[in-house]
């Protein structure tokens, strides 16, 4: 490319390093904080530790390649096309981890007493694994002939070897990215996902109205939890939402309107979000969970700062619910 870099360029290039630093680091800590405290490791955090990990793998692998893509590397089509498929298998892997985290709260809510026995780990780990296989079909469709290297534009070298101008757009057909993967593997999940998080809140809200009578423990605690965390993670799901569908809107607009001409300043602010948003989780994690800030300052202090820190142990009120969870689970059982 001749003339260096531009100015728009530089800041993009000098944004992306600052989000995949981020991303690295504050994801790393969320799968640790999982690792050290032991009332994280339930099937919520599961997911969660694998939303962690596609993170991690947007900010170690798939900004550096954007870097490089964005100053107009020339490689093979199919190097390129890999490149473009390894971004939409990790996008696909945190859509799916975020609904399977709606509906397992979904379930705690709906079936609080009987939970344990019907979400274990073992089928949360099975959920994990399916997430990926999905994740790898949907994203590696192209790698299968649904792409753009039969297209009449296609700038390739003068010798037909297939070596091009590494872009997505040159790469992945934008009737891929819009009927198949937005229409089919992205939109219908998100809609549902609210939907599963509007339920979640009218159950909450009701039973936190409910009467408590003499012979019945107060719901309201149990509850009050629920309706916290679903809080934390129903914005966990907007801002992935917020951050991504500009640039699926850009991509409708140009299958949809070929004339239109999206400005580059545009894109690259769409492409920033898609990028920041893996960054930005385990800031809502900190702020908005109890469990993740308190891990989170332990590593800080005992890792960082090198001083000695007493092991996370369970509170006494979460002892004391545990307890009574067991003693209903048991009750259910005898009955």
């Amino acid at each position: 490319m001749s003339g260096g870099l531009s100015s728009a360029q530089a800041l993009y290039i000098g944004m992306e390093v600052v989000i995949a630093v981020s991303s690295v680091i504050g994801n790393v800590m969320v799968v640790w904080a999982v690792k050290i405290n032991r009332s994280l490791r339930d099937t919520t955090f599961c997911f969660i530790v694998s939303l962690a990990l596609a993170d991690i793998a947007v900010g170690a692998l798939v900004i550096p390649l954007a870097i490089t893509i964005s100053i107009g590397l020339k490689t093979h089509f199919y190097s390129c096309l890999l490149v473009a498929c390894t971004v939409l298998v990790l996008t696909q892997s945190s859509i799916l981890a975020l609904l399977a985290i709606a509906i397992d709260r979904y379930l705690r809510v709906k079936i609080p007493v009987s939970y344990k026995r019907v979400v274990t780990q073992r089928r949360a780990g099975a959920a994990v694994v399916l997430c990926w296989a999905v994740s790898f079909v949907v994203g590696l469709t192209p790698m299968l002939g649904w792409n753009n290297l039969h297209s009449p534009w296609q700038n390739r070298s003068q010798d037909g070897d297939l070596v091009i101008t590494c872009r997505f757009e040159n790469v992945i057909s934008m009737d891929y990215m819009v009927y198949f993967n937005f229409f089919g593997w992205v939109l219908p999940p998100l809609v549902l996902m609210v939907l599963i998080y509007a339920e979640i809140f009218y159950m909450i809200h009701r039973q936190l109205n409910k009467k408590v009578s003499a012979s019945h423990a107060d719901p309201r605690r149990y509850y009050g939890k629920e309706l916290k965390l679903a809080k934390s993670l129903a914005l966990v799901l907007f801002l992935f939402a917020l951050s991504w569908l500009p640039l699926h809107i850009l991509n409708c607009i140009t299958l949809f309107c070929p004339d239109c001409r999206n400005p580059m300043i545009l894109l690259y602010v769409a492409i920033l979000l898609t990028h920041g948003n893996s960054a930005v989780n385990p800031v809502v994690y900190a702020f908005r969970i109890k469990k993740f800030r308190t891990a989170f300052l332990r590593i800080w202090k005992q890792y960082v700062c090198c001083r000695d820190t007493p092991h996370i142990r369970p509170r006494p009120s979460e002892r004391l619910d545990s307890l009574i969870r067991r003693h209903q689970q048991q009750h259910d059982d005898d009955i």
